[in-house]
């Protein structure tokens, strides 16, 4: 019997929730290229502006951020600083939680350089190979 459905809050791909995280810690000066700063920073990778805008304007048309226009004594021109809506809040919470069910139970073990079978349902490993049969030579006809 299939369970009830509840209705669904969005959830977030995972460099949107990044990106969003991004912003809520760099707040209140969550522009581009402070969240790019950011998101290398705690990441360790490159992250490139266009990414980072793009994901920007995706996620201000899902509206699940907000921008507006700001001029900054230090900045020669307008900045356009973003941040988080409350639907955009419960949706980096719907993506956490969701992240986190998805989590329990699995218990990762160091790789020792090997591949090890996945496990089956009764707890016995099971290989993803299957074996093909070799023909034998058929011997050259004198």
């Amino acid at each position: 019997m299939k369970r009830a459905r509840t209705p669904e809050i969005a959830t977030v791909g995972s460099f949107e929730e990044q990106v969003m995280l991004a912003v809520i810690r760099t707040s209140p000066e969550a522009y581009g290229m402070q969240v790019r700063r950011e998101l290398e920073e705690v990441t360790g990778r490159d992250v490139t502006i266009g990414s980072v805008y793009i994901t920007l304007d995706r996620l201000e048309a899902k509206e699940l951020i907000v921008s507006e226009r700001t001029t900054t004594a230090a900045a020669a021109g307008s900045r356009r600083v973003f941040s988080v809506t409350a639907t955009g809040a419960r949706a980096l919470a719907e993506t956490k939680a969701m992240r986190e069910r998805l989590w329990q139970g699995v218990e990762l073990r160091p790789s020792c350089g090997t591949r090890d079978p996945p496990m089956s349902a009764s707890g016995t490993r099971t290989s993803r190979r299957r074996t093909r049969r070799m023909r034998s030579p058929v011997p050259a006809s004198a």
